[in-house]
Formats: structure tokens, sequence, C-alpha cells
């Protein structure tokens, strides 16, 4: 589990280091949306990397984001929004769309934080 999360932590910072490094930012705005899609990707997958440890296998097929909202429903509802939250800012936003807007990536790195840590906190206390 410890190295889940640090496998989870690890694409956290390397969504970071591509809006850092590559993205451009200019005046609150990422210029290069190639970047702010991968970096929505990866944090996204950061998190899914996170849930997957915790929660284990689901019973047949692939898991879908709908699968994973019914797993958190259960568990905690403030996680389940922080899921959404993030969900719909890494995934949707920024990885499909490209959202430029500085302010939305901090709000997704943030969520994807969140989600972690909450993870990282359940696995040392059990």
């Amino acid at each position: 589990m410890d190295n889940a999360i640090t496998e989870a932590r690890r694409y956290l910072d390397n969504a970071r280091e591509l809006l850092r490094e590559k993205a451009k930012k200019e005046e609150g705005y990422y210029q290069d949306t190639k970047y702010v899609k991968l970096a929505g990707h990866a944090a996204y997958d950061g998190i899914l990397v996170a849930l997957d440890s915790y929660l284990g296998k689901k019973d047949k097929g692939r898991k879908h984001v709908d699968w994973y909202k019914g797993q958190l429903s259960v568990l905690d509802r403030k996680l389940l929004t922080s899921f959404v939250a993030a969900y719909d800012t890494l995934h949707l936003s920024m990885s499909y769309d490209g959202n430029p807007s500085v302010k939305v990536a901090k709000a997704g790195l943030e969520d994807a934080e969140t989600i972690i840590t909450w993870i990282e906190k359940r696995v040392a206390n059990a």
C-alpha cells in the first residue's frame, strides 16, 4: 500500500512538473494545452492508483467512474465530493478539453492531494 501512495504522489509530481516546466504559464493561463492535457491525465491517474490500492479489484470488467463513485459514497461523502470535483477538473476539463486556466489546474491538483492524503491516513491507521 505504501508503494501505491508513493506511486500516486509521483504521478502528481509529474503533473506539477509538466505544468511548471512545459506548459508556459503567462498571466494566469498555460500557453501549451498539450502539456495541460498530459498533466491532467497524470494527476487523475495518480488518484486512480491510490484508490485502486485502497478499494481493491472490481468483480467483472473494467472500472468506470461510476464504480468509484459508488464505492466512495459508502466510505466517505466528503471524499466522494473531492473525487467528483477531481474527475471533472483533471480528467474532463484538463485531460480532454485542455482548459488553460492556472486556477483550474491548481484546484484539481489540490483535490488530488486531498484524496491521496485521505487514503494515506486510513492506511496508516489500519
